[in-house]
């Protein structure tokens, strides 16, 4: 089986976990502003986690791409988050 498959999957699971770490950042007095950069940060930490814990789907070979791979996915969340947002409007 392709390999390359289950690397998105482990991609989205960041963009969940961070999904949910912005949502709880929401419950606190911190403005609203910072939660993109506490999103974009914790997929960067989750992304080196995730290489260096040895997992075989991650689609990063070397800490640069996993931690770019992972705070780009951290802000995945946080647009997921606005287009909920926008289409809700309507």
């Amino acid at each position: 089986m392709d390999i390359s498959i289950f690397g998105i999957g482990s991609v989205a699971a960041i963009t969940v976990l961070c999904y949910l770490v912005g949502s709880g950042a929401k419950t606190t007095p911190l403005d609203n502003k910072y939660i993109p950069v506490i999103c974009g940060c914790t997929g960067l930490v989750l992304g080196l986690v995730a290489m260096y814990a040895g997992m075989p789907e991650f689609p990063a070979t070397d800490p640069i791409t996993a931690a770019a791979v992972g705070a780009v996915s951290g802000l995945a969340a946080t647009g997921i988050n606005q287009a909920v947002k926008q289409l809700g409007k309507n």
